[in-house]
């Protein structure tokens, strides 16, 4: 069955919208809930799950089964991929989760919230001058304006921490990195998708199948395969949790690898920016919370983005049209002679 591509986008958007919001419920669960009846040094009751590395490593194995299974029971063209892209794009998106999970330590809340909010522009602008990627105006003005609207609905008053500058230097200096390597994942992906056409399967299973190792490798060297294995055996219902949190992460990773392969990683970043936006948004329709004036303005610019995007986003930039309406080489032109002689 043919679908329609607009139908195709919005249920790989909202696939990751319902995946990630079952998902961020679960991890909630796992990283700020107490395990067991100890009382600890600080006088609380019940140990946290604080391993990082392991859960992510947990969710990338998962991830990789589930797309190989995939992949066995509806079997694809092979992915001609070079496996070094693949391995250069597990890096910098692990980069990328790993700066960003210590960048929000250390940096203030409004920091944090354009941190958070601005990934697309990064992506976009390493996808132009490495992933060879071209954009119109029109598309170039719809991300601003979707990351301008998101900052102004997110941010809240009163949330200003007062750090250290030092502290906060190298907050910001983690949060570059992580936009950094955003851009970087996402012009990869750009290349990868302009050389090989790799289905989103094909990209879940080889990333996850790096990541995996990378991380397997980090949990060898900070000693974090020991104890958080430890920490399983001595509250099992963890196992519970991990297992609904890797299903999320799985569908949720699906999807996300669904709209890489067929939108490109652009209209992935906006989906994902946009995801928590979307949440909070429901949250107001359903309960009934009130939205200041700002917010308002902000959801109004995150919708008129989006909806002029949908209209006139996919037209060429005047480079790439220009490029279309060049004259075929002589190689070119030699083809189409053979093509008229073989009719």
């Amino acid at each position: 069955m043919n679908v329609p591509e607009r139908s195709r986008f919005l249920i790989y958007a909202l696939g990751i919208f319902v995946c990630y919001f079952l998902y961020g419920i679960v991890q909630e669960k796992l990283t700020r809930g107490r395990y067991g009846e100890q009382v600890q040094t600080d006088g609380s009751v019940g140990e946290q799950f604080t391993f990082a590395l392991a859960l992510v490593w947990v969710q990338c194995v998962c991830n990789y089964i589930f797309a190989k299974v995939l992949l066995a029971v509806k079997p694809q063209k092979e992915d001609t991929t070079h496996t070094g892209s693949y391995a250069a794009c597990s890096l910098t998106y692990l980069l990328a989760m790993v700066s960003t999970t210590m960048a929000m330590r250390w940096v203030p809340y409004p920091t944090a919230v354009v941190g958070k909010s601005a990934k697309p522009i990064p992506v976009m602008i390493l996808g132009v001058l490495i992933g060879r990627k071209s954009y119109s105006w029109t598309r170039y003005a719809c991300v601003l304006t979707i990351v301008l609207g998101v900052i102004l609905f997110m941010y809240k008053e009163g949330k200003v921490a007062n750090l250290p500058a030092e502290t906060t230097i190298l907050g910001e200096v983690l949060l570059f990195l992580s936009l950094s390597m955003d851009g970087l994942t996402g012009a990869v992906q750009e290349r990868i998708r302009a050389a090989s056409s790799p289905s989103g399967q094909q990209m879940m299973m080889s990333m996850n199948f790096w990541s995996t190792l990378m991380l397997g490798f980090a949990m060898l060297l900070t000693g974090e395969v020991k104890e958080s294995l430890h920490f399983a055996l001595r509250h099992p219902e963890v196992w519970t949790h991990l297992s609904l949190l890797s299903l999320c992460g799985a569908l949720g990773q699906f999807f996300i690898f669904l709209t890489v392969a067929n939108f490109g990683p652009l209209a992935c970043s906006v989906v994902t920016t946009t995801r928590k936006f979307f949440t909070v948004l429901c949250s107001v329709l359903l309960f009934g919370n009130i939205l200041i004036a700002r917010q308002w303005l902000g959801a109004v610019l995150v919708f008129a983005a989006l909806f002029v995007d949908m209209l006139y986003g996919k037209k060429q930039s005047p480079a790439a049209a220009l490029s279309s309406k060049k004259p075929p080489s002589d190689g070119g032109r030699l083809s189409e002679e053979k093509k008229k002689l073989i009719s």
